[in-house]
């Protein structure tokens, strides 16, 4: 939501669209960064149900906000590559959904360099398992926490920017995309990048096929659904590993 509502107000101020999008993505770090140390931070320590309410409540609060800085209505940002479809095996796909999949494809791809070849991305998958542990070893918790907000935040804005071409874009429209990346991250197992991209193409197709075969009005169901059956069936997802841990 961020990230889209804050390109198309620099836009039509007359920013250039390349710094449109790079103002949203610092703006959206800089969100996540107070959210962390206004929000998360001084409730270091509670469980994980009280920090989920926390950011369920904080979220509620960002939409106020933009609801009053921006306004209610639907916005759209023109399509990086034109709206004329390309024809692709018998079927049209336009332009910008190549760019988003092409996008995701880089964002995956920069995460896990990040994760797996920096010292800071090992800090965060150090910490992500055990953060005790992390601490003993040196690693200051709390600042690799805070970059893990950042980096979320920055990606989050990117994606924004890339499909709100497609999708349109309020003060509002997050919620549905977030259980829609929540429903792709459980089916393809959580804590797996690549699971998640997997998991986002499945749960699109669930969606296709069911808006073609059933009912359009039952397209968001999809995401309900996807979650439901994965609690239940395959709780670890499609590629994710069950947990042991020693005690």
């Amino acid at each position: 939501m961020l990230g889209g509502m804050v390109t198309v107000f620099a836009a039509a101020a007359g920013v250039p669209l390349p710094l449109a999008a790079l103002l949203a993505v610092i703006v959206a770090v800089a969100v996540g960064l107070l959210l962390y140390y206004l929000a998360i931070e001084p409730a270091k320590g509670a469980s994980a149900v009280t920090l989920i309410i926390i950011t369920i409540g904080a979220s509620i609060f960002l939409r106020g906000i933009a609801a009053i800085v921006f306004d209610k209505r639907f916005h759209k940002l023109p399509s990086f590559a034109g709206d004329e479809p390309l024809r692709i095996g018998g079927a049209a796909v336009l332009p910008q959904s190549i760019i988003v999949l092409v996008g995701c494809g880089v964002i995956v791809l920069a995460l896990w360099l990040f994760l797996t070849r920096t010292l800071a991305g090992k800090a965060v998958l150090a910490t992500a398992a055990n953060m005790l542990a992390a601490r003993l070893v040196g690693i200051n918790t709390s600042r690799v926490v805070a970059l893990s907000f950042a980096v979320s935040a920055a990606i989050g804005a990117i994606g924004g920017v890339l499909v709100t071409p497609i999708t349109l874009t309020n003060y509002d429209v997050g919620t549905m995309l977030a259980l829609k990346g929540f429903a792709a991250a459980m089916l393809g197992g959580m804590g797996n990048p690549l699971g998640a991209v997997v998991g986002g193409l499945l749960v699109g197709l669930l969606e296709a096929f069911g808006a073609g075969y059933i009912s359009s009005a039952y397209k968001d169901a999809t995401a309900f659904i996807v979650i439901l059956l994965v609690l239940f069936v395959m709780p670890q997802g499609l590629f994710g590993r069950t947990a042991t841990e020693r005690v």
